[in-house]
């Protein structure tokens, strides 16, 4: 119970300060939001060619995005010695990994129903079908877990903004294309068992580096 008290208190303080600043938030979704109008001004193509590429499009924005709200989750903590303070207070390590991945993952979440919204607008796509909303949160929590891990590794060196993204994406490379297969099946009027082998493979994902994240994140912070 304690435990989860800890990690309650973590992600709380992580939001309350965020929406204080709203730094991460704004930055990111001014970003995503470029992507799409960018790739909808780029290519002015018919609805049968546009529904082919649209996810990808759609996985770009949210990549990027999201790489660039990891890379602020340990930051501004560094910079300001609140980690340090942090590692020094009671609590486990296993908490603080789990909190700021819950924070994360509530940012994530809240800049992708965005975009999403923005994605049908300029598309014309019915982007908020139960099959991409699922999809789009099964990828999302393994971005999260994957990509909190590898922020709080980046912290400890010089190029931390460089660093993440290329540790993180070939890691990451799995979900994006499994996200990108099952939507675009979606797109296709596709069925819950045409993806069903891409949500096996989401859900595979999400629990074995999540497992794997939460027993070595206490080596990497100690570093």
């Amino acid at each position: 119970m304690k435990f989860w008290t800890h990690v309650a208190a973590i992600a709380w303080k992580d939001i309350l300060s965020e929406l204080r600043t709203r730094e991460i938030i704004t930055s990111v979704l001014v970003f995503a939001v470029l992507i799409l109008v960018i790739f909808n001004f780029t290519f002015n193509a018919d609805s049968s060619l546009m529904r082919q590429i649209a996810p990808g499009i759609l996985w770009v924005a949210f990549v990027f995005s999201g790489v660039l709200a990891l890379n602020r989750a340990f930051i501004p903590e560094k910079e300001e010695g609140c980690l340090d303070g942090l590692m020094c207070c009671p609590v486990e390590r296993e908490a603080i990994y789990v909190g700021k991945a819950l924070g994360s993952l509530f940012f994530m979440l809240l800049v992708e129903v965005v975009v999403l919204s923005v994605f049908a607008l300029l598309f014309n796509i019915a982007a908020f079908q139960p099959e991409i909303i699922v999809v789009t949160l099964l990828a999302t929590i393994g971005f999260v877990a994957v990509g909190t891990l590898f922020s709080a590794m980046a912290i400890n060196t010089r190029a931390r903004e460089m660093v993440l993204p290329i540790l993180f994406l070939p890691i990451i490379t799995p979900v994006i294309i499994a996200a990108v297969s099952a939507v675009t099946l979606v797109l296709d009027a596709k069925s819950w068992g045409d993806i069903f082998s891409w949500l096996v493979m989401l859900i595979a994902f999400d629990v074995i580096f999540t497992v794997v994240s939460f027993m070595v994140f206490p080596y990497i912070i100690e570093e």
